[in-house]
């Protein structure tokens, strides 16, 4: 009977060896350095170090090193350091083996849970085992610096930082567990290479039909399962809200958990630096990617409501980091903004948000014509190229270009026209132009201060007009412009195949322009524009992040909420008739002004009460000039039966205080313009 159990034991655990064997992949260097240690190859380490995040496979990769020691003869002794910590009297029992035994290898597991005794372990546990004993120390935190500082453990510790799996290795992983190969795009654009989310995906992936491998999504169990091993206890819910605006947001800052968490962020901000999975750059902190899309499902699935005010008081801090950014922090800090972006789906069509570093956006300058000329032949033809050559001499400063950053070659181009009264030549050189023109000229004609912008030229050969990281770039220095244009009235997308971009359009809401498309050459170019007069840019956001959060809601094509285009004597005589107004609640109710820019921007749910506001703040703006302001507080504010009774109870003949009021109509009315066209 003892021997058959002995058998049967020997049985499985070959059984257990070849299953993982079949199912490990990569990691080929890991193993090179083991089987280096394993040979006494000449000037061999000591310790090797291996550290990465929770579920990157170093637990595996330690089990696959216990087999390959085994097969060479050698006496694997494993220590688990959540059952040593923090005792050394505790780990020498689990390793004494390694002491006494030269044929040993010595495998610590978890050593973040047994870190305090590192310390001892340098000092006083390792020296003591024989010099033929390899040790692999491994856990999900960096090693202390005074291995280093120590110049004898310099040429005996190792140190390996363990990451993802390369593509290949991950698509090996899939296909050995069964994954269909339909599947193979979905599954790695959940877990990428880290090996934990490539085998909880597995198994829900294997179960799914070809059907829907278009809308495949990793379970709430698998999520769940991933963020424990991955993240485990935080100290404190303001520390997981740390982790989940670090997930959200592009990178993170002191300064953006300062502002969303309303805390002083120093010793959160410490904490989440010295996270595994946490890495950083110049801009801030950012965690790995799985552990990123992990925390976001995790939140949204439950606390809707808490993901919606983290999200909004994120937004919102990123809006005003981009409006007050000058120069070349302006896209960088656009790009943060953008990144919210990748949480709606309909987005995710448009936009890679990766591709970082292998190209940037440029000046244009005179000796750049060649190339730029050449791109937009290769992309559009011939008589496009000699379009973007006129516009090269006219309006050389609204060309951007983008470079290899390798290279400093320019692969790509935008043209971002910028036109407040085209002249004929401009008209008859470029017929898109020319429809924007007669579109505008139509529908919602200039006011004094406006301007229209057009995005004339997009051009990327490698990928036309279709989603790269320099398509992202283009549209992140289009959002800059409607953040930073003043005046900017309207703008026009031109676009060549309308049909692919058509979610897009409807999601910025950017409208058809609804003529037959103009042609340049063999190619329609189809228009699509906002009127920033109708939907202002704090209006256009709000709607944005609520489609964001909720999902795509197409504005109505005319509601009571779109605002009114006036002209300027339209909107004078709309000033003179609220001022008359003033004391009269119904007739403030049906005045123009409260459809207008200058309403809308104030943010109050009530428009007579915000038009009141406006008013009043515009005149309280005319007090360096006494003797316009008392004319206008006591006529209006105050309110008298005439003008002769105002005149008299301000002391002033007639003619001069009709004089005073006409003046102080007229800076009234010039203060609330400028708010109108500039915001």
């Amino acid at each position: 009977m003892t021997a058959g159990c002995g058998e049967v034991s020997s049985s499985l655990g070959q059984r257990l060896k070849q299953t993982r064997e079949r199912y490990f992949v990569g990691r080929v260097a890991e193993l090179d350095l083991l089987r280096q240690a394993l040979a006494r190859a000449p000037e061999p380490f000591s310790v090797l170090y291996l550290h990465g995040s929770g579920g990157v496979g170093k637990s595996t990769l330690l089990r696959y090193f216990g087999d390959e020691a085994t097969a060479a003869g050698r006496r694997v002794v494993h220590v688990d350091g959540r059952a040593v910590s923090p005792s050394p009297a505790r780990f020498e029992a689990a390793a004494a083996a390694a002491l006494t035994d030269e044929s040993a290898v010595l495998l610590v597991d978890s050593f973040e849970y047994c870190q305090g005794l590192e310390d001892w372990l340098r000092n006083r546990f390792l020296p003591r085992l024989p010099e033929s004993v390899p040790v692999v120390l491994a856990g999900r935190s960096v090693p202390g610096p005074q291995w280093r500082a120590d110049p004898a453990w310099r040429d005996l510790l190792k140190v390996v930082p363990l990451r993802d799996l390369a593509r290949e290795h991950a698509v090996a992983l899939l296909t050995r567990r069964g994954v269909p190969a339909e599947l193979h795009e979905s599954v790695l654009a959940f877990a990428g290479g880290h090996p934990l989310a490539l085998r909880l995906a597995a198994e829900v992936a294997v179960t799914h039909t070809p059907a829907v491998t278009a809308t495949w999504r990793p379970s709430l169990n698998v999520v769940e399962t991933l963020l424990t091993q991955l993240i485990g206890e935080t100290p404190s819910p303001q520390h997981r809200l740390a982790l989940e605006i670090c997930a959200h947001a592009r990178t993170t800052t002191e300064g953006l958990l300062r502002a969303v968490l309303d805390v002083e962020p120093g010793p959160i901000f410490a904490w989440l630096r010295e996270l595994p999975f946490i890495e950083s750059d110049a801009r801030g902190l950012y965690p790995h990617d799985v552990v990123r899309d992990a925390l976001d499902d995790d939140l949204r699935w439950r606390d809707p409501q808490g993901y919606e005010t983290m999200h909004r008081r994120l937004h919102d801090y990123l809006l005003e980091q981009a409006l007050a950014a000058t120069g070349a922090a302006v896209l960088p800090a656009v790009g943060a903004m953008m990144y919210l972006q990748r949480h709606a789906q309909v987005i995710r069509r448009y936009f890679t948000f990766g591709g970082e570093g292998k190209v940037y956006e440029d000046v244009y300058r005179p000796p750049d014509r060649t190339a730029v000329l050449r791109l937009a032949t290769e992309a559009e033809g011939a008589q496009s190229a000699a379009i973007v050559d006129f516009w090269l001499a006219r309006q050389p400063d609204t060309c951007y270009v983008y470079r290899s950053s390798a290279t400093d070659e320019v692969v790509a181009f935008l043209v971002w026209l910028r036109l407040t009264d085209p002249d004929q030549a401009e008209l008859d050189a470029d017929p898109v132009v020319a429809r924007a023109w007669r579109h505008c000229r139509s529908t919602a004609p200039l006011r004094a201060a406006e301007h229209i912008g057009i995005a004339r030229f997009m051009v990327h050969p490698p990928a036309y007009q279709r989603p790269s990281p320099v398509n992202d770039l283009m549209q992140m220095r289009m959002l800059a412009h409607f953040l930073h244009d003043k005046g900017l009235a309207l703008h026009y997308l031109v676009l060549h195949d309308a049909e692919f971009w058509a979610a897009h359009v409807t999601y910025f809401d950017d409208h058809p322009v609804g003529e037959a498309p103009p042609r340049v050459g063999a190619r329609a170019y189809h228009l699509f524009f906002h009127d920033w007069r109708v939907t202002p840019l704090m209006q256009w956001l709000a709607h944005n992040q609520q489609q964001l959060l909720y999902g795509l809601q197409p504005r109505p094509a005319n509601t009571g909420a779109d605002l009114l285009v006036l002209s300027r004597p339209e909107f004078d005589a709309a000033v003179r008739s609220a001022v008359r107004a003033w004391r009269r609640p119904d007739e403030l109710a049906a005045n123009p002004l409260t459809r207008s820019r200058l309403v809308a921007d104030h943010g109050s749910a009530d428009p007579v009460a915000a038009l009141r506001d406006v008013l009043g703040a515009a005149i309280d703006d005319l007090r360096d000039d006494s003797r316009l302001h008392r004319v206008l507080v006591t006529t209006f504010v105050h309110g008298t039966p005439t003008q002769e009774a105002a005149a008299d109870r301000l002391g002033l003949p007639f003619s001069t205080y009709r004089r005073h009021l006409t003046r102080g109509l007229d800076r009234l009315s010039d203060l609330l313009w400028d708010h109108e066209v500039h915001g």
